[in-house]
């Protein structure tokens, strides 16, 4: 115990001092966690770091289980079973062929390979397009979709991977332990969890600490039942309910745990990495090709072949190119089994450091990329694309061009409808394209960040540009198209929405403003006798009707297009 507290010491103290030079550059934290691993692992012994880096991963691992959506599930697979799939099966045959032809590995080591090859990290991933998915963009979507296929499989492999022996009784029994995990997790969620909510009356603090007390159960349980304490680690993220009102205090406390072993997790990854030889430098680096080049262009043809245009998908491929912390979960539970070679085992994790730290780098170069070569590689096609997929009048002039066709786009263009105004709506999410197809009259399936789509929407003829979307290169995009038309925009902060005035914007909407105006005009509507309550709740219960006909107030985060 005293040498784990003493490991736990070093890592915070190399990860602060790290820390404090990336935020005084504001760079990504990742790299330099990984830096100060570096420092930290020629102080601590492996064993330590090793059992420190289970702990992390098995505390993200509850995380991912806490957020987990079961009404969204429908929804991301829907996205993402083509592309992920996909990747299974052309990736993986192709490093495992790599790993026992190539680099003669046996046959369960090239499995190994194999795994880490194809995953990709949830936590790198998610912190890389924080903002995107905040704003439920389709390429922060569509790669939060593959993290959780991902995410599901891994931890199947985990318990499976997990015996000793790769006996039929062994696999059953460990499968078998693994879906009695599940079954008890689903039962605590329905009935375990709520009872503890009303037996806490009011109390945060008892909520939390009941569920701290659910994960230690079900890590202890796993114990007993010789899995990993990484499979309790997510049954017991299942158990407790994340998606109501009463989880608020349960939120906020597991993400400040979430940050405490993030931490943790990337200075002891950093730590691992050794001094490599030729040979596990070989294999790092092919590990490496194969998930930085390998995955990324599967994965972008397989989005595009389901229908998204070439910059969602390779905005969305590119977020999945660094090896997953499961996988490294996976390569540590079979280092302790003796059952991977220690050549692959310092490759994956070098690999891994490598692929962290490279995929913060590139995000910075994504769109140069995109516009000096996979733009000209499929804008013919593009362009086909989306001919086929639109319908625009040929005479159409002095209508107004709306970006986005989520909730307030649909609110947009039953104004111009009631208005009689001829509009034309861009959006470029499949999900989205039969709403489009059935509900507008004019439409373009584009990417409002590419030119070709505003050519089609006629914008040059538009007297009016309305962008739903919060995103600032969104909005940008906007004001560089050659229009006359005035520019209405949607902005998160009061700062960026004067920013984009300045830069020719007719109109900014910043949402905290207008419900504070909107709110103000309730109050006065109701103060004034105006209106009354009843009239108020009737017409508030028709609008999250009006939302949950179109899906909007029923679909999780990866549903979601505003």
């Amino acid at each position: 115990m005293t040498d784990l507290i003493t490991a736990l010491a070093v890592v915070f103290v190399t990860a602060g001092v790290f820390l404090l030079i990336a935020n005084q550059f504001s760079l990504s934290p990742i790299p330099f966690y990984l830096l100060a691993g570096l420092v930290t692992g020629t102080i601590v012994a492996e064993p330590e770091l090793i059992e420190l880096a289970q702990w992390g991963i098995a505390f993200l691992v509850f995380t991912f289980g806490f957020r987990t959506d079961f009404s969204s599930v429908e929804s991301v697979l829907r996205d993402a079973e083509t592309a992920a799939v996909t990747q299974l099966l052309v990736v993986g045959p192709v490093a495992f062929g790599v790993a026992h032809l190539v680099f003669g590995f046996g046959l369960e080591n090239a499995v190994y390979f194999a795994i880490a090859a194809t995953l990709s990290s949830t936590i790198v991933g998610a912190r890389e397009l924080e903002q995107e998915i905040r704003s439920n963009l389709v390429h922060g979507r569509l790669a939060s979709s593959v993290h959780f296929f991902d995410d599901l499989l891994a931890i199947g492999l985990i318990v499976v991977l997990s015996a000793e022996q790769y006996t039929a009784t062994l696999l059953t029994s460990k499968i078998g332990y693994g879906v009695i995990f599940l079954l008890i997790a689903l039962l605590v969620y329905r009935h375990g969890f709520p009872l503890l909510v009303r037996l806490a009356g009011d109390s945060d603090e008892l909520v939390m600490m009941g569920s701290i007390s659910i994960l230690i159960a079900f890590i202890a349980g796993a114990e007993l039942a010789g899995v990993s304490i990484v499979v309790g680690a997510f049954a017991a993220g299942i158990a407790i309910r994340g998606d109501d009102v009463s989880a608020l205090g349960v939120q906020n406390g597991i993400a400040s745990i979430r940050d405490f072993f993030v931490a943790i997790f990337f200075v002891t990854l950093g730590a691992l990495v050794s001094i490599p030889s030729a040979s596990v430098l070989v294999v790092a680096l092919a590990l490496t090709v194969l998930v930085l080049v390998a995955n990324p262009l599967v994965l972008m043809f397989a989005f595009v072949y389901e229908g998204y245009d070439a910059r969602t998908a390779f905005l969305s491929s590119t977020s999945l190119n660094q090896i997953s912390e499961l996988s490294l979960v996976i390569a540590i539970q079979a280092l302790l089994l003796g059952s991977i070679s220690e050549t692959l085992f310092d490759a994956i994790i070098l690999a891994a450091a490598a692929t962290m730290i490279l995929t913060s780098v590139a995000r910075r170069y994504e769109e140069p990329v995109y516009r000096s070569l996979i733009e000209r590689l499929v804008s013919g096609r593009q362009t086909r694309k989306i001919d086929d997929r639109s319908a625009v009048d040929d005479d159409l002039e002095d209508h107004i061009v709306i970006v986005g066709y989520g909730r307030q786009g649909r609110r947009v263009v039953e104004t111009c409808e009631r208005l009689g105004r001829e509009y034309v709506v861009m959006d470029n999410d499949p999900v989205l394209w039969d709403d489009m197809r059935a509900e507008c009259h004019n439409y373009v399936f584009g990417d409002a960040l590419s030119t070709y789509p505003w050519t089609k929407a006629r914008v040059s003829e538009a007297s009016l540009v309305v962008s739903t979307v919060d995103h600032r290169p969104v909005s940008e995009a906007v004001l560089e198209v050659e229009t006359d038309a005035d520019v209405i925009l949607r902005s998160e902060t009061a700062a960026e929405a004067q920013a984009l005035l300045e830069q020719g914007a007719t109109y900014v909407s910043v949402p905290n403003v207008l419900a504070g105006d909107h709110l103000t005009e309730l109050v006065y509507a109701v103060g004034t006798d105006k209106t009354d309550t009843e009239t108020l709740k009737d017409e508030h219960l028709d609008y999250f009707d009006a939302l949950e006909r179109h899906g909007f107030a029923s679909r999780g985060r990866w549903g979601k297009t505003d």
